[in-house]
């Protein structure tokens, strides 16, 4: 291997950047580093852009494969301003859903809740499940905008601070009149579970905040209660959908990428990133291609990260934890239905179908099992290209469930799972197994698993990797470093990445 240059055939203002995978986090670093200047390669092991946000496709019918709504729709609109004059909306149709979600329970109970209205969503909380619901649901969301407004910078808009420490304290406001932690008396410990159960009593309402964080891959009894941020944000700044579903958002980055020069290279996985001079230097390819670079920016999981580079993890012991907050990481369970028959005006876009016993479901999902009663995301977007003409629809399931092992889930028990899930899909659905043409269970993998977004509170043990490590020049972006996971967070991860290397590693985020 011939050796390498880190400075040679570079102009002072250029530097060369080789980019580790496709996904929306790595692509959105690589367009505003191809606006900087810079020349920007990824390389990506799969055969396609886009990493989680997939699709599959079938005789006409199309479902997306990950997360199918995107909130903060800012974190894209700044990107595609900053990397050129047309907006997002230049080549993307976004459309807010309205309902934002509709939620049925066991009890029969079922509640649509208005997209970005807090005043309507405490009158339909209140029409379906008696008065006060509304009031006790505004105030839990009210203390987590309390708890948005103290770590929406350091936690979505900054590269992780150096004394990140100090985020360990759960920002979620203390509730004396209840008994619950006090301010000032150190670190809070309460769950969202215990939040849930102590604010809202009603076990719907609790079901409806606890399925925020499971939907996000969290674990209730476990993660802080400044995780009621997620229901906040969604009902804060709204839920859009993308004509095409999200895999058309894929779309939209991958062209602006290529519209501003950045080169891509599929199926072309990464063997080792080169350091040289204590600094990273380039990358190896499988098939023993070198090519040198100023910086390396990483879109892979800490532990794959790790296996590049000599030493182990890139980070120092101090950082933030690299990798998962503890316990085990649950995935995304998909399942296609194709339908014959159009859909019914005034469907709901997404509807929640809640488990009938939530402790169960709790238990085998963060336990390694299958729960018998998921709690089931029925998608139906009127959208055409969904179907193959508007007599038939497309209707995407999905379920948080236990991460397969080595092997993945046995075909047996994805059927079984999709089975149930269809079952439990029928209380959205009228006559699905009347209509029901074909079905396909799409098992959880290594894209499905969720890693969620960062989380201020719990000791900082839900924290992602910082940006930068300890190798300078060498760089960690998207959902499994700082700000995590889901597509506006990743996003915010290639907007850091991009700050850091255009501005230098002292850069402290956007003003």
């Amino acid at each position: 291997m011939r050796a390498l240059s880190v400075v040679a055939d570079t102009v002072a203002d250029m530097a060369r950047i080789a980019v580790i995978g496709a996904g929306a986090g790595a692509m959105a670093a690589a367009a505003r580093l191809a606006v900087a200047g810079h020349r920007v390669v990824v390389r990506e092991r799969e055969a396609t852009y886009g990493g989680a946000l997939g699709r599959f496709e079938r005789e006409g019918f199309g479902f997306d494969t990950g997360p199918a709504l995107l909130h903060l729709p800012a974190v894209y609109r700044d990107l595609f301003l900053k990397t050129g004059r047309e907006p997002l909306e230049s080549a993307l149709t976004l459309t807010q859903v309205d309902p934002a979600s509709r939620h049925v329970f066991p009890d029969g109970a079922a509640v649509s809740l208005p997209n970005a209205s807090r005043g309507g969503v405490l009158a339909a909380l209140d029409g379906a499940l008696g008065a006060g619901a509304g009031e006790r649901w505004s105030d839990v969301l009210g203390r987590a905008r309390d708890a948005w407004d103290a770590t929406r910078r350091p936690l979505l808009e900054e590269p992780l601070w150096a004394d990140w420490q100090v985020l360990g304290r759960d920002p979620y406001p203390a509730v004396r009149r209840r008994g619950l932690f006090g301010r000032g008396r150190g670190p809070t410990t309460a769950t969202l579970a215990e939040v849930a159960r102590r604010e809202l009593a009603d076990p719907r309402l609790i079901a409806l905040l606890e399925s925020h964080a499971t939907a996000y891959g969290f674990d209730p009894r476990a993660v802080p209660a400044s995780a009621a941020v997620l229901p906040y944000m969604e009902q804060t700044f709204g839920t859009w959908y993308p004509a095409g579903g999200m895999r058309a958002l894929a779309d939209a980055v991958y062209a602006r990428c290529v519209e501003r020069g950045v080169e891509f290279r599929f199926g072309a996985p990464v063997e080792r990133i080169v350091v040289a001079d204590g600094r990273a230097a380039g990358v190896v390819t499988a098939d023993g291609e070198v090519t040198e670079a100023e910086h390396v920016v990483a879109g892979v999981t800490p532990q794959a990260l790790a296996g590049l580079v000599p030493g182990g993890a890139p980070w120092e012991a101090s950082d933030a934890p690299a990798g998962p907050p503890p316990g085990p990481v649950p995935a995304r369970m998909t399942v296609a239905l194709a339908l014959r028959g159009a859909r019914p005006d005034g469907t709901a876009h997404r509807t929640v179908v809640h488990t009938d016993d939530r402790a169960a479901e709790l238990a085998a999902v963060f336990g390694g099992g299958a729960p018998a009663a998921p709690t089931v995301t029925v998608l139906r977007p009127d959208d055409p290209a969904t179907r193959p003409d508007d007599a038939h629809e497309a209707v995407t399931l999905t379920a948080t469930v236990a991460a397969p092992g080595p092997g993945g889930l046995a075909a047996d028990a994805v059927e079984a799972l999709a089975e149930r899930m269809t079952e439990r899909a029928g209380a959205a659905v009228p006559e699905l197994r009347e209509r029901l043409l074909w079905r396909e269970a799409l098992p959880p993998s290594g894209e499905a698993l969720l890693p969620g977004p960062a989380l201020a509170g719990g000791g900082g043990r839900f924290l992602r990797p910082a940006n930068r490590t300890r190798i300078p020049g060498l760089y960690a972006v998207g959902g499994w470093s700082h700000p995590g996971g889901g597509p506006a967070h990743a996003g915010m991860s290639g907007a850091i990445v991009a700050g850091l290397i255009v501005n230098g590693d002292d850069w402290h985020g956007s003003t």
